[in-house]
């Protein structure tokens, strides 16, 4: 049931997540009268320079106004040199996908006329897909609980991958449910499971269990693929895929081999998703060596804002909310169709506030 006002956690986090998170929220609340909604949004503090202030990544102060929030918006978070005793990195957003249970990373990418691609086939103009990665299991399970045995010339570190009946299936269903929306918009609807079922016992059996549920949605078309022929495949063509599906540390390395067909990680929005909860953010990082240059392409970010609107919108069966998403990608769509902005990775003069300045003025 649709609302008037929907509250929004907010994490800037480290880098350039602040700049592009500041140009997320005047987007929104540009946008919030436009719909007939208002958007309350409280900043929270979390990130590897809030641990270095406090001993603290992730306050569960934080931690509970997530979980009391309608969203989550989130910038970026983690510095290169501020690590835990075990050499890994201080990444908040793991902490928050596993204390909510975020099982569903949807990382969409498309390509926008007016920016050039890295493919000089013209179909590449036509990309249009969406990876979905489990997000708690497979190899990231491992996280914390990886273990080094032996010493010296001996000494071995070992991660276990984990493939459950439950988890698998959730995230099958997730995406054929996805292919199944994605039809009705006039899309080609299909999920391509991705997987390494030819060497591995638990791809094998993520294998079983995606045709188990595929079954149960005999309307969807699927197809199988290993991960190293589909990293070759998603340059050679990726205008033939239209859902892919695939296992935690799959979906982290193919998420970023899909973001440079858009052009690179500032045109990458993404999705951490649950039963309840739901996180969005680009999937760009921090960015340490442009902080405060005012250089950071905000595009991921506004794009990762019209995603929590559709998720908003969809579970309150609120239509104004879907317009608000709608009317955020056509601003940035028509900005950079018309020549007027051009992000600096693409080799134009245009910073966060040129591309701000475009869609505000599109809205």
């Amino acid at each position: 049931m649709s609302k008037p006002s929907y509250s929004i956690a907010v994490l800037p986090g480290d880098g350039i997540g602040r700049e592009v998170m500041a140009a997320a929220l005047e987007v929104l609340q540009a946008l919030a009268p436009r719909i007939g909604r208002r958007f309350d949004t409280v900043t929270h503090p979390a990130g590897a320079q809030h641990y270095l202030d406090s001993g603290v990544a992730l306050p569960e102060a934080t931690l509970e106004a997530c979980r009391a929030a309608d969203a989550i918006l989130f910038g970026a978070m983690g510095l290169p040199d501020v690590r835990q005793a075990d050499g890994t990195e201080i990444i908040p957003q793991l902490d928050i996908r596993f204390a909510l249970d975020l099982y569903a990373g949807v990382r969409p990418i498309r390509s926008f006329a007016g920016l050039p691609g890295p493919l000089a086939d013209p179909r590449a103009a036509q990309v249009d897909l969406v990876l979905v990665r489990e997000s708690t299991e497979g190899m990231f399970h491992a996280r914390g609980r990886g273990r080094i045995e032996g010493h010296g010339a001996d000494a071995a570190a070992l991660d276990t991958m984990k493939i459950t009946q439950r988890g698998t299936a959730r995230i099958c269903d997730f995406a054929l449910r996805l292919a199944r929306q994605r039809r009705a918009q006039g899309r080609p609807g299909r999920v391509t499971n991705v997987d390494k079922a030819n060497v591995f016992t638990s791809m094998a059996f993520w294998r079983a269990v995606f045709d188990e549920r595929a079954a149960a949605f005999p309307d969807v078309p699927v197809e199988h693929a290993y991960v190293d022929a589909m990293a070759l495949n998603l340059v050679m063509k990726p205008w033939a895929y239209d859902v892919l599906v695939t296992e935690n540390m799959f979906g982290d390395i193919l998420s970023d081999l899909i973001a440079a067909l858009a052009g690179g990680m500032g045109m990458a929005p993404s999705a951490d998703i649950g039963e309840r909860w739901a996180l969005f953010q680009p999937a760009h990082g921090t960015a340490p060596d442009i902080v405060g240059r005012g250089l950071a392409n905000p595009s991921a970010m506004l794009l990762s804002t019209a995603m929590m609107l559709d998720w908003l919108a969809e579970r309150d069966g609120d239509a104004a909310l879907a317009d608000g998403a709608r009317a955020i990608e056509s601003a940035l769509a028509s900005a950079f169709a018309g020549g007027e902005v051009r992000p600096r990775e693409f080799g134009g003069p245009s910073g966060t506030a040129d591309i701000v300045r475009a869609v505000l003025g599109r809205l």
